[in-house]
This record gives structure tokens, C-alpha cells and sequence, in this order.
């Protein structure tokens, strides 16, 4: 069953969709889901909506909300840094209409940032963190380490060193990335401290799920290995950020429900 319902956030309205079981009987643990980046709470490829249909089937209730300045609801966008509010009025809202007892957060690239800043304020139990960002960019090349592991893989196919004989490079790119990996040392940026130290405070109850040939996920495999921290964490054989290839959404939907019969 899918509800849609608004609720208040500093002045202005936001809008949300709640999806229960059908037979009207939800568990007590309930998945609030962040969009991320300008994403409307239908999420990437629909990804969002379908995955909140079939953990409702399977008896856990889902919320999912847009944002200040998104999609349905009222305000202005001041990006997932200025979320906490909406991410706190949206587990508000959930529990009092779902009777929640525990809430457990989803979130994928810089919403799983948002959540691990924000979500203890807001009364989250526990975290899912698909893909955090950690970046902050400077230009429009992808970060040094996602620079590193596509030239290390392309290094193993012939096929790609012989278009770098023949010709078949860009080689004013290929210079471009070989210049920001050698000119970026690793030194934690502001944001990484910032989720490194949001995280330490969640320990082992944030699950992070990673789509292994991402760019950010592999920025931000990176960044958190270099500052020690450890963290349960489960890796997908995919390129694609939102989980949309083949087999990933059943692989995230298992990811998440294990997490969510955690404590």
C-alpha cells in the first residue's frame, strides 16, 4: 500500500510517499530512504520507488521524501550539507505514522554523506551507505584514485595498450589524469575528516555497500582506508553508481534487508 503525505520543514513543505505491507500489519523496523544528489524520491531508473514496492511486500515499511527545493516539496535547494532538517522531519514524520520503534537510513553517494553527518540528530538507529562522497572537486576530472584504478585496469587489456600505440588515445586526457595523480598526495580534505569522524561514531552500526567500479565509491574507498578507519562493508561487481546492471538490485535489496535484521 503507497501513501503520499506532506510534512513541515523550517517554513516550508515537503512532500513524502510511505509504502506499507498490504495487509496493514508493518514491522516495527521501517527504511526511511534519502535521495541523493538532486534526485527526486523515485530515485535513479525508478530504483528507489521499486525497491521501497518490494520491501513492502516483504513486510518493512519505507519512506521516502523529496527534499527543500526538490521535486514536489516547497524552498530552496541548498544541497545535501543543509539536509538535516528534512532528513530529521522526515523520521519524524515515518515513525508517527508507521508507529516505527526502530528507524534504520539508506542513502547512496552524497545522501549516505548527509546521513552519516545528520543522522544521529534525527533519531536514526542505524545506517546504510551506498557509494558515500567524500570528494571535493576542483575541476571536472574524476578523483585521483578513481584516475588510478581505470588506467591500472586498462594497463592489463591488450586491446587498450594498442590503441595507445595506434593512436586511438586521447593523449592530451590521458596527460591531464596522469598530472592529477601524480600531483594529488594524499592529504584528507575537509569532507572526508568530516564523514571519517561521523562514521567513527557510528562504528558497526553503518553498513556500507560499495558498486566496485564506481568512481565514488572508489574515492571513497580510498580517502576512509587512508585515515584507519574500519567499518563492515560489502562490495558489488558493478560500474554502475545506482546499482541499475544487471543483478544489482536484487544483490542491494539482500544487502539491505540483512542490515536491517541487524542491531
Amino acid at each position: 500500500m503507497r501513501r503520499v503525505m506532506s510534512f513541515p520543514c523550517a517554513g516550508d513543505t515537503l512532500f513524502g510517499t510511505l509504502d506499507t505491507p498490504d495487509n496493514g500489519a508493518p514491522g516495527k523496523t521501517g527504511l526511511l530512504i534519502v535521495s541523493g544528489g538532486n534526485e527526486i524520491r523515485i530515485g535513479a531508473h525508478r530504483g528507489m520507488a521499486l525497491l521501497a514496492q518490494r520491501l513492502a511486500a516483504r513486510g518493512i515499511p519505507v519512506f521516502r521524501f523529496d527534499r527543500r527545493g526538490i521535486g514536489d516539496s516547497t524552498g530552496s535547494n541548498g544541497g545535501f550539507l543543509s539536509s538535516g532538517p528534512d532528513i530529521g522531519g522526515a523520521a519524524a514524520t515515518f515513525s508517527a505514522e508507521a508507529g516505527i520503534e526502530r528507524l534504520v537510513a539508506f542513502g547512496n553517494c552524497d545522501a549516505a554523506t548527509a546521513l552519516a553527518l545528520f543522522g544521529q540528530t534525527a533519531g536514526i538507529d542505524r545506517l546504510i551507505l551506498a557509494n558515500p562522497w567524500v570528494v571535493e572537486p576542483t575541476d571536472d576530472l574524476p578523483p585521483a584514485a578513481a584516475i588510478r584504478s581505470r588506467y591500472a585496469e586498462k594497463l592489463k587489456d591488450p586491446r587498450e595498450l594498442w590503441r595507445l600505440v595506434s593512436g586511438g588515445v586521447n593523449i592530451a586526457k590521458l596527460a591531464k589524469g596522469l598530472t592529477r595523480v601524480a600531483a594529488t598526495p594524499f592529504e584528507p580534505n575537509t569532507l572526508t575528516l568530516r564523514v571519517a569522524t561521523a562514521l567513527e561514531r557510528w562504528h558497526d552500526r553503518a553498513t556500507i555497500l560499495l558498486a566496485g567500479g564506481d568512481a565514488t565509491a572508489i574515492a571513497y574507498r580510498d580517502a576512509i582506508a587512508r585515515t584507519g578507519l574500519t567499518l563492515p562493508t560489502f562490495t558489488r561487481d558493478t560500474p554502475s553508481h545506482s546499482f541499475a546492471r544487471e543483478g544489482d538490485a536484487a544483490w542491494l535489496e539482500e544487502r539491505i534487508v540483512a542490515a536491517l535484521g541487524q542491531r
